[in-house]
C-alpha cells in the first residue's frame, strides 16, 4: 500500500490514453473491407472522431493508437495529432494478432508509469475526471488498476461483474457467475509494471498452457523466436480479460461505476443505433434544463458540526424528493437535455472525501434511472479557493472558472452537446444559481420565497420565475 506522498494524482492533460485499434472487424465487413473500424463513416466523420471529441473535452493531450488492420489509414488521418492540438504516437500489431493484452505488452516501450486504456471501436461518455481520481485513490488503497463498471442486468451484453457495495468482488469474462449484474464497460486504467516481463509470465503461468484459440480467451506464451516460455514482451498472446480477472481475485482493481450506456459498432445493427444517436446528440439543436441538486432534487440536512443546513455528506444523508423523477422525465419528455450542475466543495473542506461525494452522485442517478428518468450529464465543482482547517484532499483547493455563481458548469457540455441556449433554463433555489443562469445567457427559475436578503445578493439579476419546487418548475417551463 503506497502513501499519500507516493502518489500523485494525474489531471487528463498529464495521463496518457492508449487505444486498441488492431481489429479486423469481421462482423462488419461491408463497411470493413477498405476501412479500419474507428474509420468507419457516421454522419460524415469517422467513428472514432466522437470518441477523440471526448476525450479532447476532458482535457487529454497525449495518446498511443494500437494499430493493425490498415494501419496506415489511421495514421495518415490522425497523423501526429498536432492539427488537432494534441499529440498521438503509434505502435503496430504485427504480423500476427496477439489479443487485446497481447497488444499493450507489444507497447510497453511507449507506455507511461499510470495510463488509461479504452477501445477503438465503442463511444463511451463518462465522467473521466472521475475514473482517474478513482484510479489513483485506489493506489492508496493498495490498488493497481481500474475498470469501469455499468449496471447491466445483461441488457447490452452478458453481465461479468460481480460488485461488493462499490468494489469489484469478481470479475471473470469467461465463467458467468450468479449475482453478476455489472459489466465491463471498456474503460480501465493501468499501472505500467502490470504489463512487465516478469508480471505477465506469472500471470499465464499461474494460468497454466492455454490452447490456442480463435476467441484469445486465454494467455499463451508464444514467440516467433522462441516456444520455451521465455517469451519477449512483444510477441505474448493473451485476452486483457486474464489480467482482470486475476487482478480482481487478488483484489488490486479498483472500480468507477458509470451511469450511461455505451455504444459500440461490432455489427451493421450496432452501427445503425450509433448514427441515430450521432444525429440526435450532435446533429440536431436542443434545449437544455440545468438543474441545481441540493434544495431542488434533494433535501438538504442538518450538520451537527457547523450547526447549520448542508449538503449530504454521507450516502446514508441523501434522500431525493418524491417529484424529482416526474419532474426530469416531463423534462426529457418535451426533447430538453437534463444537466445536473451542482457545487460540492464538501471534500474540499474536510466534511468528507471526494469518493463520498462521487458516490451520492451515482447513487442518485442511478435511483433516478431505475423510475425511468434519465440525465445526460452531471457537472460537479468540488473546489473551493481556500484551505480549511479538517482539508485532507488539497488539490480541491483553487479558484475556478466551475464554482457558481461563474457559469462554467452550465458551458461544460456546450462542445459535446448542440445546446440551443436562448431556449434553456437555469432551476436553482440559492442566488448563486440564478447569477450563473443569467451569465450563461438562459432564462432562470428560483425555486422557494426570493427574501430581501437573495434579492440583495442577487443586485440586479432577477429570476425569470419564482416557484415552490420543481414541479412548479417543470410546468413553468413546459
Amino acid at each position: 500500500m503506497m502513501n499519500a506522498e507516493e502518489v500523485r494524482f494525474k489531471s487528463p492533460e498529464d495521463m496518457q490514453v492508449v487505444v486498441l485499434m488492431g481489429g479486423l472487424g469481421t462482423r462488419l465487413k461491408e463497411f470493413t473491407r477498405e476501412c479500419p473500424k474507428p474509420l468507419v463513416d457516421v454522419e460524415g466523420r469517422p467513428f472514432f472522431d466522437y470518441s477523440l471529441k471526448l476525450l479532447m473535452h476532458h482535457g487529454f493531450r497525449k495518446f498511443l493508437f494500437l494499430i493493425g488492420y490498415r494501419a496506415e489509414m489511421i495514421e495518415e488521418y490522425y497523423g501526429d495529432g498536432s492539427r488537432l492540438g494534441i499529440s498521438i504516437t503509434y505502435c503496430y500489431d504485427g504480423k500476427e494478432l496477439l489479443g487485446t493484452g497481447g497488444a499493450v505488452k507489444r507497447a510497453y516501450d511507449h507506455l507511461e508509469d499510470d495510463f488509461l486504456l479504452m477501445y477503438g471501436d465503442s463511444f463511451m461518455d463518462i465522467d473521466y475526471e472521475e475514473t482517474l481520481y478513482r484510479y489513483f485513490e485506489g493506489r492508496l488503497r493498495g490498488m493497481r488498476a481500474l475498470m469501469t463498471v455499468l449496471k447491466n442486468g445483461n441488457r447490452f451484453d452478458k453481465s461479468n461483474v460481480i460488485m461488493d457495495g462499490t468494489e469489484i468482488k469478481l470479475y471473470n469474462k469467461k465463467d458467468i457467475s450468479p449475482g453478476m449484474d455489472y459489466i465491463d464497460y471498456g474503460v480501465c486504467v493501468y499501472e505500467k509494471s502490470l504489463f512487465s516481463d516478469d508480471y505477465i509470465n506469472g500471470l499465464l503461468g499461474r494460468e497454466g498452457e492455454a490452447d490456442n484459440d480463435p476467441d484469445n480467451k486465454t494467455g499463451t506464451l508464444t514467440s516467433d523466436s522462441d516456444q520455451s516460455g521465455n517469451a519477449d514482451h512483444q510477441n505474448v498472446k493473451f485476452d486483457i480479460a486474464v489480467l482482470q480477472n486475476r487482478l480482481s481475485i487478488d483484489k488490486q482493481i479498483a472500480a468507477h461505476i458509470v451511469t450511461k450506456r455505451f455504444y459500440e459498432i461490432g455489427s451493421p445493427t450496432a452501427l445503425n443505433e450509433f448514427r441515430n444517436y450521432v444525429k440526435h446528440r450532435f446533429n440536431e439543436k436542443h434545449p437544455a434544463v440545468f438543474l441545481d441538486r441540493d434544495g431542488v432534487l434533494n433535501e438538504i440536512v442538518f450538520n451537527d458540526d457547523i450547526e447549520q443546513m448542508d449538503s449530504p455528506q454521507k450516502l446514508s444523508q441523501f434522500k431525493a424528493f418524491p417529484e424529482a423523477a416526474d419532474a426530469i422525465k416531463a423534462f426529457r419528455d418535451k426533447g430538453y437535455y437534463i444537466f445536473i450542475v451542482t457545487n460540492q466543495p464538501g471534500a474540499a473542506k474536510g466534511k468528507s472525501q471526494l469518493k463520498t461525494l462521487y458516490d451520492i452522485n451515482t447513487m442518485f442517478i442511478e435511483q433516478l434511472s431505475e423510475q425511468g428518468a434519465e440525465v445526460d450529464g452531471v457537472y460537479m465543482c468540488p473546489h473551493y479557493p481556500k484551505m480549511c482547517e479538517h482539508t485532507k484532499e488539497k488539490f480541491l483547493i483553487k479558484k475556478c472558472d466551475c464554482r457558481k455563481p461563474k457559469p462554467g458548469l452550465l458551458f461544460k457540455p456546450k462542445d459535446i452537446y448542440n445546446i440551443d441556449y436562448d431556449n434553456s433554463y437555469m432551476i436553482g433555489d440559492s442566488f448563486t444559481d440564478i447569477v450563473a443562469g443569467n451569465a450563461a445567457g438562459v432564462k432562470t427559475v428560483f425555486i422557494g420565497e426570493l427574501k430581501c436578503d437573495a434579492c440583495k445578493r442577487l443586485c440586479d439579476v432577477e429570476p425569470d420565475h419564482i416557484v415552490h419546487n420543481v414541479s412548479e418548475a417543470a410546468k413553468i417551463v413546459l
